[in-house]
């Protein structure tokens, strides 16, 4: 199983970001799909999850109505499109999947909220 994340980066506050994580080694439309995010020296939390075929979505307070979870299973890819950033969306960001055999991590990408 592999997942890689990409698209973090600096963002002005107010601006906008869209994440993307290719998921490889497992049948990517059979399982939900979460990013996580974790800021220095607070413990890492969920921001958003997709259900298999995009039906269903769910989001932490914090981000709601600013964050937009969506997936393409032909492209085995999951985004996180992230409008009106904030200083405090600052963190690394995480795809994650839980499958048959275990819970699986992306190595993370930095997102930067800052003037």
């Amino acid at each position: 199983v592999q997942l890689v994340e990409s698209g973090g980066g600096l963002v002005q506050p107010g601006g906008s970001l869209r994440l993307s994580c290719a998921a490889s080694g497992f049948t990517f439309s059979r399982y939900a799909m979460s990013w996580y995010r974790q800021a220095p020296g607070i413990q890492r939390e969920v921001v958003a999850s997709i259900t298999t075929a995009g039906g269903n979505t769910n989001y932490a307070d914090s981000v709601k109505g600013r964050f937009t979870i969506s997936r393409d299973n032909a492209k085995s890819t999951v985004f996180l499109q992230m409008n009106s950033l904030k200083p405090e969306d600052t963190a690394v960001y995480y795809c994650n999947v839980r499958i048959w055999n275990g819970e699986y991590w992306g190595q993370g990408t930095q997102v930067t909220v800052s003037s």
